[in-house]
């Protein structure tokens, strides 16, 4: 797959890395389709992580299709048209829990 890696402060490249594997039951492969930058990039370009390191594919917000899912996901399945946010929640976790969850069906 092609992906944007950091090398480095201001330094972005398109590589190919590694195509991407289910590796918890919990997991969804995306085909990203579109994608945007945001503010909170800025701060992984700029070196301002620093747990960044050379070599780590960016990109949180985006748009695509379900291409494979692990097996304990239920809410998507392959071929579905999903946007990604910049934050996600687990769904089990207290806080998960005690929160309004909702859920949106694309045409």
């Amino acid at each position: 797959m092609r992906a944007i890696v950091w090398n480095g402060v201001n330094d972005l490249r398109v590589e190919t890395a590694p195509d991407p594997e289910i590796i918890s039951p919990h997991d969804a492969i995306v085909r990203v389709t579109m994608s945007s930058v945001c503010g909170s990039d800025l701060h992984l370009l700029g070196g301002y992580i620093p747990a960044m390191k050379p070599g780590d594919i960016i990109g949180h917000e985006f748009m695509g299709e379900v291409v494979d899912v692990g097996g304990e996901v239920g809410k998507v399945r392959k071929g579905d048209r999903v946007i990604v946010v910049s934050i996600l929640g687990c769904g089990q976790c207290e806080h998960c829990r005690r929160t309004v969850s909702v859920s949106h069906q694309w045409p």
